[in-house]
């Protein structure tokens, strides 16, 4: 039969949780447990924040070279375009002065 250990212990239920409670009491004093509760609130927050401007950084750049090439193309068509416009309105002036 295979029995699976956790890797960590098990979960802490209800006596071992009035025990931490009790403990970080003694330790933090009851004044300072709430202080210290929003403020990892807080910082959970701003992880969080930070996280979702990384992620919206990402598909922005995943969407923007997708774009990108459809704009060197056409940008390079553009450019094909005008030079070889250019060089016919050159070729007839240059016949016109001939004549």
């Amino acid at each position: 039969m295979l029995t699976t250990l956790p890797l960590f212990g098990a979960i802490p239920g209800g006596p071992e949780m009035l025990i931490i409670l009790l403990v970080l009491v003694l330790l933090f004093g009851a004044n300072k447990i709430p202080k210290l509760a929003r403020s990892t609130g807080q910082a959970m927050g701003e992880f969080k924040k930070g996280r979702e401007q990384v992620e919206e950084e990402l598909q922005e750049m995943q969407e923007g070279d997708t774009g990108e090439d459809d704009e060197f193309a056409a940008d390079t068509t553009s450019t094909t375009d005008t030079s070889t416009t250019e060089s016919v309105e050159t070729e007839t002036a240059t016949d016109e002065s001939k004549n």
